[in-house]
């Protein structure tokens, strides 16, 4: 995780990102650079606009941890943590950084695969924004950058 200073003046975390070098001088007439850091998003800065929101983000995990509660109650401790370490070893199992990954293999042990929910239908990877380099992220992710 790189911790960056944005435009703003705020602390902005990016996750499995390349780190930027900078070649400008900073000052207080610095430029946003877009093609460096892309477009600044306020969003991620705001607090939850609706109480609902906050619980909405955080749904699949509230499930999981009852999920885990009531497996616990009915067939003992061993249970949920057999589950859990599937979970995260099929986490684990990932396509290449710049190709999607559906996860299919999560979404069967959560019992999601027979589910049609909004990423299903307004989710396809061919319209993402989020392509990059395919060489440069490869490089990054095994340490050579």
């Amino acid at each position: 995780l790189f911790w960056f200073q944005n435009s703003r003046g705020g602390a902005s975390l990016l996750k499995d990102s390349i780190p930027i070098t900078e070649f400008s001088a900073s000052g207080p007439f610095e430029g946003h650079d877009l093609l460096r850091r892309g477009f600044t998003s306020v969003k991620n800065e705001l607090l939850p606009s609706h109480p609902l929101e906050l619980a909405e983000k955080n749904f699949q995990l509230n499930q999981d941890k009852t999920n885990f509660a009531t497996l616990r109650n009915i067939q003992g401790l061993h249970a949920p943590l057999k589950l859990q370490m599937e979970f995260r070893a099929v986490k684990q199992a990932q396509r290449l950084p710049f190709l999607h990954s559906s996860n299919i293999a999560l979404d069967t042990l959560r019992g999601n695969d027979e589910c049609i929910g909004f990423e299903d239908i307004l989710n396809d990877p061919s319209q993402s924004e989020v392509m990059g380099e395919p060489h440069m992220m490869m490089e990054y992710k095994l340490g050579l950058l």
